[in-house]
């Protein structure tokens, strides 16, 4: 489809794990009475690969509807707690906000049942293999994929029945109050799941603390996002445009960026930007060789623009998509202004007060 999978560095922190607990673990949920030992963790090591691999699934089920709705995804990374799709913006209209957050748990659902219904199929013709490695591998695949799906539908945020839950609260009132509904409903399942957790299991805890952020997370950067779309770039943007030329060495740069206070500028070359350069990419470079380069050798040729009549709620979602801490504002083809991370602080502390 397009979509970028990419593997974060946890996920392979997370891989050995569950191949060492799928190893240890009795019939039907582990392959402790295999043998030899090799056998053993070679089927451990498929299940937690084809595991994995049933998330990656789900999550493309949420990007293919998403996407249907025009939304852009760009990436899946799969972590240590699972799969996460980099979605450009969930959908607003609640009907498409719920097909997209069902799609994840039903493809989950889909996939475990129809495993479960294939051992027993196979047992039904076969008897001799309950209780084998292959009937193992099925059993364990379908149980843990139907769990996926039920406990995704959990009503909290970031799980996909918090999403769910928003989209039903958002056919009664405004987003914004929707997502805090949602959110405060995820939270205090969180606390009973946290105290329930002190009384059965300590892993449920850690469990409630991730919803219980995730919730707080979601409402916090709903309400950002929707707070900022009624603000264009140009009404808070810094005209004072500095630039730096690109002559300089690395030395001059940084006196440069202590004297101006700010941590990136536009490149400027025969009266003509180039470039930007940042105080990131200074950092690049050793403090005993800094000397030896210059600011056109690190700079980055890209300038990030928007429109000056774009809203703010735009240039947040493309800091956050380029992993930068500023675009530059364009007008009838210049550049007139720059917005930073800071600009957009200060104009949601405006509007707060």
């Amino acid at each position: 489809m397009g979509i970028p999978i990419k593997i974060h560095i946890s996920f392979l922190l997370i891989l050995p794990l569950f191949v060492f607990v799928f190893s240890i673990n009795p019939y039907p949920l582990g392959f402790s009475e295999i043998t030899p030992n090799i056998l053993n963790y070679v089927l451990s090591f498929l299940t937690a690969i084809f595991l994995f691999i049933c998330v990656l699934l789900h999550e493309l089920a949420h990007s293919y509807v998403a996407m249907k709705y025009g939304v852009k995804i760009s990436d899946i990374t799969l972590l240590l707690i699972g799969g996460v799709s980099s979605m450009e913006e969930v959908p607003r209209e609640p009907s498409q906000e719920a097909a997209m957050a069902f799609a994840g748990p039903l493809v989950s659902i889909i996939i475990g049942f129809t495993l479960l219904l294939l051992n027993w199929i196979l047992v039904t013709l076969i008897p001799s293999i309950e209780g084998g490695a292959l009937y193992t591998f099925l059993f364990i695949l379908g149980f843990i994929n139907v769990i996926l799906g039920i406990f995704n539908l959990i009503p909290a945020f970031p799980m996909d029945g918090g999403r769910l839950l928003r989209a039903w609260y958002a056919n009664k009132m405004n987003y914004v109050k929707a997502t805090e509904q949602a959110a405060s409903v995820g939270k205090m399942f969180a606390i009973f799941m946290g105290l329930f957790g002190l009384l059965i299991n300590p892993w449920l805890i850690i469990i409630a603390l991730f919803v219980y952020i995730g919730a707080s997370e979601e409402a916090k950067s709903t309400t950002t996002s929707i707070s900022l779309e009624n603000i264009k770039a140009k009404d808070i943007m810094s005209e004072n445009l500095i630039s730096v030329p690109s002559s300089f060495n690395l030395e001059e740069l940084q006196k440069f960026m202590l004297e101006k206070k700010h941590m990136g500028y536009l490149v400027s070359e025969n009266n003509e930007f180039i470039g930007v350069v940042t105080l990131t990419d200074v950092k690049k470079i050793h403090p005993t060789e800094r000397i030896a380069f210059k600011v056109i050798d690190i700079m980055t040729p890209d300038v990030i623009t928007i429109p000056s009549d774009a809203n703010a709620s735009e240039a947040i979602k493309l800091m956050s998509s380029k992993q930068i801490g500023r675009v530059f504002v364009v007008e009838d083809g210049s550049i007139v202004g720059v917005l930073s991370r800071t600009d957009l602080i200060r104009a949601l502390t405006f509007l707060k007060e």
